[in-house]
């Protein structure tokens, strides 16, 4: 463990790493039956070159960069830790950017780079139970920057037949090759100005487990759940 994380913190090795990632999940998107279902109000907001926050757990990131259209630009947000740095090299293969920004201190250096972002035009990707949890527990961040900016968020998940689920806080899906996969969009949520922060936010933890929920039963499997209430993120 501690030789790959002194090898993790070499940028050629992201580099080769990240090639390997982005290589992997394009050998299990063509070796399987994908389907993309759900909502399709995504579908309106790229006709309309809108910008929008896209929501997906930590333990879901996996397969989300295949669905995403290259023509509209998205900034994932990730941590300055190396791990950020490694998903930053497998989303550059997929011609998606990654914006840096600080969940610590209240998050307040997250919000103003998510701000700026949209404001740029672009959509912006998120965990908003990352990077360090509570698994499938939404903080009020990813809901602050919608009410602020006026840009809709928008859930999404996948499950997949033929999966490990990896021993690790997030409960990590590892899709494999030839199995039966599905990519659940959700509806837009619209955070209006004077909302109640927390309302929403536990609107959005809410439809984002459901959408994973059916994701996982569309595939065969039993819903992975939350983790329970009152739990602490994790440290480094």
């Amino acid at each position: 463990m501690r030789i790959l994380k002194t090898l993790t913190a070499q940028s050629w090795f992201r580099v080769i790493l990240g090639w390997l990632i982005a290589a992997y999940i394009r050998f299990v998107h063509r070796t399987g039956r994908w389907t993309v279902a759900g909502a399709t109000d995504h579908l309106d907001l790229w006709q309309a070159d809108r910008p929008f926050i896209l929501c997906f757990w930590h333990g879901r990131l996996m397969m989300i960069p295949v669905v995403w259209r290259r023509d509209k630009p998205m900034q994932v947000l990730i941590s300055a830790h190396r791990d950020g740095r490694l998903i930053a090299e497998g989303m550059r293969h997929f011609h998606i950017g990654t914006r840096a920004g600080s969940t610590k201190r209240g998050g307040a250096e997250a919000l103003r780079v998510m701000l700026r972002t949209l404001e740029g035009g672009d959509s912006i990707g998120i965990t908003p139970d990352g990077p360090r949890g509570p698994r499938m527990r939404a903080t009020l961040g990813v809901v602050a920057a919608a009410r602020l900016s006026g840009v809709p968020i928008v859930p999404i998940a996948f499950s997949s037949s033929r999966r490990r689920i990896l021993d690790s806080w997030d409960r990590f899906v590892l899709a494999l090759p030839f199995g039966r996969g599905v990519l659940l969009w959700g509806e837009a949520i619209h955070v209006p100005r004077g909302g109640d922060p927390e309302t929403y936010r536990a609107r959005l933890e809410q439809a984002m487990n459901a959408l994973t929920a059916e994701a996982d039963r569309r595939c065969g499997h039993e819903p992975i759940e939350p983790a329970p209430p009152g739990t602490v993120a994790r440290r480094r």
